[in-house]
């Protein structure tokens, strides 16, 4: 395996490790809130009643909105999507655009900024670790062309 597919393959464990992890954080804090979600209903974890202004909202509505932002339709899916993708193409010898890696690396930062301490940060070492191995793969590519080019 070439260093390129090495460095996508931390990057998608980081990925994996990260989506999972807040999952499963998010599992153990707001049990209650999921389990709520399975006797009421998917459809109940966020209710699309149209208040006036958000007058009829309790806090425990609130914090069912909350659980559902913070798990199933917040960034930890994805992240894990990506991660297996990235897994995936290394595996098969591809590599991710570099635009991919900058664009993780520059939402983590803002994340991470955001909302600190937050894990954030790590995805901003996934989304470099995507940039170097894209940036390998660039010159291993110039370098064959020029090694194949008569001129």
């Amino acid at each position: 395996m070439d260093s390129g597919n090495r460095l996508l393959r931390w990057a998608s464990g980081i990925m994996l490790a990260l989506g999972t992890g807040h999952l499963v954080l998010l599992t153990l804090v707001a049990w209650e809130d999921i389990t709520g979600w399975v006797d009421r209903g998917m459809w109940a974890a966020v209710p699309l009643a149209v208040t006036d202004s958000g007058a009829d909202q309790t806090v425990e509505s609130l914090q069912n909105e909350l659980t559902f932002w913070a798990g199933p339709g917040g960034f930890a899916v994805p992240l894990i999507l990506l991660g297996y993708l990235t897994w995936h193409l290394a595996r098969r010898g591809m590599t991710m655009p570099a635009g991919f890696g900058w664009g993780l690396a520059a939402w983590c930062f803002v994340g991470g900024v955001l909302l600190v301490p937050s894990p954030y940060f790590a995805g901003i070492v996934s989304g470099a670790l995507i940039i170097l191995a894209g940036r390998k793969e660039d010159r291993s590519r110039a370098a064959c062309g020029r090694e194949t080019d008569p001129a």
